[in-house]
């Protein structure tokens, strides 16, 4: 389970505050992707925080109560169009720079799940292998972002039905290949993902 270790080794040194910071969505095929960053209450961490993946939807919209509540949070997104742009990477790097920009306080140190950094941050970063297992702060990021992320998912497979969105979240499952063949590619796929490109391709 994720403890509050980095953020305690990173306090020690001085800094007056840790954000965690974590992105959902980097391998869809539709959507954009979306980053949180979050500043636990040292003396208020919800119970329970671990990567938002081992977690029940449920327990994942429970602690996004919890979370935002006692944190200082924000959220961060790059649109498909950014995506095919600048390609996902660097699109997870922005979204990234975005949330972290969006906090009320700018952190004395930021813990960022992963074994890249983004460049130009204003403060301080570390990169942290499967950081949702290790930090709490970073595993507090990837439950804000994930059901953020979902929630917007489900909202657009209401307006384009027939992709499985609201199950999906926009991976390549056999139900969203199959509605890709048979409906089309819409305003919110990848163009610059191949199986979406493939598509768009045989069409022409």
């Amino acid at each position: 389970m994720p403890d509050y270790t980095f953020e305690h080794a990173a306090l020690a040194t001085g800094a007056h505050s840790v954000a965690g910071i974590d992105e959902v969505g980097r391998g869809p095929l539709s959507g954009p992707v979306v980053a949180a960053a979050v500043i636990l209450d040292p003396d208020n961490i919800p119970k329970g925080l671990r990567d938002s993946k081992k977690l029940t939807a449920a327990r994942r919209a429970v602690l996004f109560e919890e979370i935002t509540a006692s944190s200082d949070f924000s959220l961060g997104s790059c649109s498909v169009h950014e995506i095919d742009q600048i390609n996902i990477l660097q699109a997870t790097f922005l979204a990234m720079r975005r949330a972290l920009n969006g906090l009320k306080t700018l952190p004395g140190h930021v813990l960022i799940d992963g074994n890249r950094l983004p460049k130009d941050l204003p403060c301080p970063a570390e990169a942290i292998v499967k950081g949702d297992d290790r930090s709490v702060s970073i595993a507090a990021a990837s439950i804000i972002a994930k059901v953020t992320r979902d929630r917007l998912m489900a909202d657009l497979a209401q307006q384009f039905p027939g992709y499985g969105w609201e199950n999906n979240a926009g991976y390549g499952t056999k139900q969203h290949l199959d509605a890709l063949n048979r409906l089309g590619v819409t305003p919110h796929h990848r163009v610059s993902f191949k199986p979406v490109h493939n598509i768009l391709y045989q069409q022409k």
